[in-house]
């Protein structure tokens, strides 16, 4: 059985009497335990695609399918981390994380059961020391692990990450990367990131989806990245096939680019 399914979707948001066609007849397949990356240039439907999958937009044609059943509405079966963190800024690193575990576990597991899986994910996220702090207290890459770990501990079968390290710098953005990276390893879930960058999807992804450019923007090409893991940064740097991969995706884009040039 295919794990996620992507079937024939398209996507138009009506306002009025004005139509707009966002997506249009997207069909991908991802395996379990896979991680996908999706890039294309802005306003070519990306969040929105992700938007679908999680169940917070409805499809307009076509179906999504996870795990065998049709994705029509939010669930903690698919867990998202935004760009913006969206801690609850009057609550603790802890209380942030418990609302969520004891929104989806709360019937099913005992309190302290409930207690140490909390700290289960705040170590995997290497943020169990930060536990009683509230947001405002923490760093921007600090609440994006928070963000993390909360998504985590919903047990999700997909993890969608929007952009997740847009607004961060460099290095904290390369710190989160391979907390990624590591935390993928050990749980095998299947992850879906938003980005711009490529160097990060390359660095990231089993697989690159690069879509064309809106409106009605669909997939246009599909990456294969073959670069065996743990994927080091530094050694990649020059690998022939991060190279050729880097190169694929630049490619894709630049040649988008020059052709919304020319339709102007």
């Amino acid at each position: 059985m295919k794990y996620l399914q992507i079937d024939h979707v398209s996507k138009t948001f009506v306002n009025g009497p004005k139509q707009t066609h966002v997506l249009s007849d997207v069909q991908l397949t991802i395996d379990k335990g896979e991680f996908v990356s999706i890039i294309g240039h802005s306003g070519c439907g990306k969040s929105t695609l992700l938007n679908l999958i999680a169940g917070l937009t409805e499809v307009t044609t076509g179906a999504i399918m996870l795990d065998g059943r049709e994705v029509n509405a939010p669930g903690p079966d698919r867990a998202v981390v935004f760009q913006n963190h969206s801690l609850l800024p009057w609550l603790t690193v802890y209380d942030n994380i418990r609302l969520a575990v004891t929104k989806v576990f709360g019937r099913t597991r005992t309190r302290a059961e409930r207690h140490d899986w909390i700290m289960q994910n705040l170590d995997l996220v290497q943020m169990s020391h930060a536990a009683d702090k509230r947001p405002g207290e923490i760093s921007g890459g600090m609440r994006q692990r928070v963000g993390i770990a909360r998504a985590l501990a919903m047990e999700p079968k997909v993890l969608l990450l929007d952009e997740p390290f847009g607004a961060l710098d460099a290095l904290t953005r390369a710190h989160l990367q391979d907390a990624v990276m590591d935390i993928h390893a050990r749980l095998g879930n299947t992850m879906i990131m938003i980005t711009h960058d490529v160097d990060e999807a390359v660095l990231l992804a089993d697989r690159i989806v690069m879509m064309t450019n809106g409106p009605a923007a669909t997939i246009g090409e599909v990456l294969e990245v073959p670069l065996a893991r743990p994927r080091d940064r530094i050694r990649l740097a020059s690998h022939p096939d991060y190279v050729r991969a880097r190169e694929g995706v630049l490619r894709f884009l630049y040649e988008r680019h020059r052709f919304v040039e020319a339709a102007e």
